[in-house]
């Protein structure tokens, strides 16, 4: 249900990176955490469940804008929020409605440059267990590595989320320790050539867009994702 990642990257200002990056997948697309997307987070954010597998605290509805607004600004962190892409290809649908999760990178270690952690989070109950958090994982990996230069992955999952423990290990992430005070375990990926090739591979199907241009002329983006069906 929520999966976290260690990443790390020799670029600062990583937030203000994407803030008009579209990453378009086959089934979702991840775009910048924008002021409409935060009543739709809040909701999200009252649930026990994703309280407690994000370790975060209830926050008040303005408390959520300000906490967007401080994520937009701070250079320590780059977030996307993940969209249904089949959902949000119909103009007639408010972006809002096709929220499914966010994806985060944290820098964790002002003292090495490589490393970062990157949490995802499958808010929405019935995308859950569709291949759609190991699409995103792929994608933000890619990102990682090709943006923000990261060389090394730790992924920190709670011990009770065998699922994601699991999805993680079918990515080659290797289990380093077990911190039963936290109830977490602690997974890592070295990016050698062979992981930077088999990524490339796995998302060579990901296209980079422009956001707001691609949001001005949505119907664009349904010609195109209806003529790559017919091929």
């Amino acid at each position: 249900i929520c999966c976290c990642y260690d990443f790390v990257c020799s670029c600062r200002f990583i937030m203000k990176i994407n803030e008009n990056t579209l990453l378009e997948g086959h089934r979702v697309l991840l775009v910048p955490y924008n002021e409409e997307h935060v009543p739709r987070y809040h909701e999200w954010m009252k649930s026990p469940e994703l309280q407690q597998l994000t370790a975060s605290e209830p926050l008040s509805l303005q408390q959520e804008y300000d906490m967007q607004k401080s994520w937009r600004e701070d250079d320590d962190k780059c977030t996307f929020i993940i969209l249904d892409k089949q959902r949000w290809v119909d103009p007639g649908v408010d972006e809002e409605q096709c929220m499914v999760g966010d994806v985060n990178i944290f820098l964790t270690d002002p003292s090495d440059p490589f490393l970062a952690e990157l949490e995802v989070m499958i808010a929405e109950p019935s995308y859950r267990g569709r291949g759609i958090g190991k699409e995103v994982t792929r994608m933000m990996m890619s990102y990682g590595i090709t943006k923000l230069g990261v060389k090394k992955f730790q992924a920190k999952i709670g011990l009770d989320n065998q699922v994601s423990i699991s999805m993680f290990k079918k990515l080659q992430f290797q289990e380093a320790s077990v911190c039963s005070v936290f109830k977490e375990a602690t997974l890592e990926l070295m990016v050698d050539d062979s992981v930077r090739t088999k990524l490339q591979e796995d998302v060579a199907y990901m296209k980079e867009r422009d956001y707001k241009q691609t949001c001005s002329s949505r119907h664009e983006l349904v010609n195109i994702h209806t003529s790559s069906h017919q091929h």
